[in-house]
């Protein structure tokens, strides 16, 4: 074996490590490019208007990662956007409609659900603006939600799955979207391991639906109806919560507690029909043949559609 050889495959890509730190130095100077470049722009603003930006770190991630999945699509894999399902076909309304409407009922239904066994229970807070609240929320939760897609469902998802399989990538990358969460306010492990089975589902949804844009949709989604509906705080972040406030009664383990309901049971049962739902319609492929695809499928299904060769260059 060369040195070549240590760092190139037989395919002359490199090796999915080094695939792995290349995707990761090239995120890490989009983020310090993009951080100057609207940091700069944004304290312009400042001092013209006394108005800060909203969401500016979430715009800053969320570019940066796109960036740094375009660079390493480009120049490392020579292949399309289908590769991480951002290709055109992912885009279709049917599947993005499908992860706003399951990310939406996954937390809403066990939601509404501990309101009415009164586990949860709604208290008046603060006069405010309902949606100019949800209109903030939703400019600073959007990119949020797209930038945490690229990083754990992106490229070192298709990286891992290309390599060990849709399983292990699924499992791994869940897990450390899980562990990235220790560090917010008021982590504990039952929150954790539901963040960690919430990796699972936004995974579940882009295998499904072969599009990361659902898992996306899927994701804003679930943190939008927390924070703008509920006015409830998400992985353990507080938001606005103008006029009323939903305050967990019951035990912490089933509402979550100061975590939000995403850290209790009642997620795992939303979670759990959302992934019955998608691996299980009608319209979907048989049920068994999807959960091998899911757990055991080495190809790169989610770049294409079967028979459909993918373009590069």
């Amino acid at each position: 074996m060369t040195a070549r050889d240590l760092f190139v495959g037989a395919d002359g890509r490199p090796r999915w490590g080094w695939r792995l730190v290349i995707f990761a130095a090239a995120m890490v100077a989009a983020l310090l490019i993009f951080g100057g470049v609207l940091g700069a722009l944004a304290a312009v603003v400042f001092r013209l208007t006394a108005e800060r930006v909203l969401g500016l770190a979430e715009w800053v991630g969320m570019l940066s990662l796109l960036a740094a999945t375009g660079v390493v699509l480009r120049v490392v894999e020579k292949r399309g956007w289908g590769l991480v399902a951002m290709g055109r076909e992912a885009a279709r309304a049917g599947a993005v409609g499908r992860g706003l409407v399951l990310g939406a009922l996954a937390i809403g239904v066990p939601t509404g659900l501990l309101l009415a066994t009164r586990w949860l229970r709604v208290d008046p807070s603060v006069e405010g603006s309902w949606a100019g609240a949800a209109w903030t929320l939703a400019v600073t939760l959007a990119p949020a939600a797209l930038w945490e897609e690229l990083m754990f469902r992106g490229y070192p998802f298709a990286v891992l799955r290309e390599r060990f399989g849709a399983g292990v990538a699924l499992g791994v990358t869940s897990l450390v979207f899980g562990l990235v969460h220790a560090q917010n306010p008021g982590a504990a492990p039952l929150p954790i391991l539901m963040v960690i089975v919430a990796g699972v589902f936004l995974g579940g949804v882009m295998l499904a639906t072969r599009s990361l844009y659902a898992a996306w949709a899927a994701h804003f989604a679930w943190n939008w109806t927390m924070a703008a509906v509920f006015h409830m705080a998400v992985s353990g972040s507080g938001f606005p919560t103008p006029d009323y406030k939903v305050v967990e009664v019951g035990p912490d383990w089933l509402t979550g507690g100061a975590w939000g309901t995403e850290g209790g049971v009642g997620a795992l049962l939303g979670m759990s029909a959302g992934l019955l739902y998608l691996f299980a319609r009608p319209r979907s492929r048989a049920l068994g043949a999807r959960v091998h695809d899911v757990v055991g499928g080495s190809e790169d299904t989610l770049a294409r559609p079967a028979g459909r060769e993918e373009p590069r260059g």
